[in-house]
């Protein structure tokens, strides 16, 4: 059976009673249930990580090559976080970066990604709906 890996970074662990004006009241495990429903449409199913920690996130983009394709929210590691950028360039699958806020429309400093460059795709702005669209993009990507 196939597995979507999804993953995301700092401070996504409390969604759902973080700044809700601008990331929502969906929880992680709400997003989690979202997406695999998703997926599940083809059969396959969800690994499920969440680290505050970039070195925990890059162990885990190494040690899960084996998985379909990957949906991930770095959260502010996108703007500084090399060795993710780096573990998600080795990554051998298609993967899908999300953000659930419009990054465009916030602080200058959130403008600038150096995770974005190496993905298959990327989706902001679109609130939790747009892991759903991440996940369906992702099986358009992966050949059975």
């Amino acid at each position: 059976m196939r597995e979507l890996l999804l993953l995301n970074g700092p401070n996504l662990g409390i969604l759902g009673r973080r700044e809700p004006e601008v990331y929502g009241t969906d929880t992680l495990a709400d997003i989690e249930d979202a997406v695999a429903e998703v997926v599940s449409e083809r059969g396959w199913k969800v690994r499920s990580h969440q680290y505050d920690s970039e070195g925990d996130l890059v162990r885990t983009v190494n040690a899960n090559p084996d998985t379909a394709g990957a949906v991930v929210n770095p959260g502010a590691l996108m703007m500084a976080g090399w060795s993710l950028r780096d573990a998600l360039a080795a990554y051998p699958r298609p993967w899908i970066e999300v953000h659930i806020s419009n990054v465009w429309a916030r602080e200058q400093f959130r403008h600038a990604s150096v995770t974005g460059p190496v993905a298959s795709g990327v989706i902001f702005g679109l609130g939790t709906d747009g892991y759903r669209l991440a996940a369906r993009a992702l099986l358009g990507l992966v050949a059975d």
